[in-house]
């Protein structure tokens, strides 16, 4: 819908939180490669509607977020200065 974009590029933050409180989370993960752990923070986005899903990239794209698609539905950010970016607005879900 035209309106929802709209409303979508004027707050594109309060957008995102909003979306990940709703269908998101942030979550620590763990990788082990050549015997080394490795963790980090990042947040997973996961959504059966394109549209909501197009509106989440739009607004990471706008934010210069980077993402990946997990797959079909699930959403990605894992790049540290992407994720310190939402962690300046997403906060804790309440």
């Amino acid at each position: 819908m035209p309106w929802q974009r709209e409303l979508a590029e004027e707050h594109p933050e309060q957008l995102l939180r909003g979306l990940i409180h709703s269908d998101g989370c942030r979550v620590v993960n763990r990788i082990t490669a050549s015997g080394k752990t490795y963790t980090y923070p990042r947040y997973e986005f996961t959504n059966a509607s394109d549209d909501i899903r197009g509106l989440f990239t739009a607004a990471c794209d706008q934010l210069g977020i980077g993402l990946r698609r997990m797959n079909e539905r699930n959403i990605s950010v894992a790049r540290r200065a992407s994720v310190a970016l939402l962690d300046e607005f997403v906060g804790p879900k309440s």
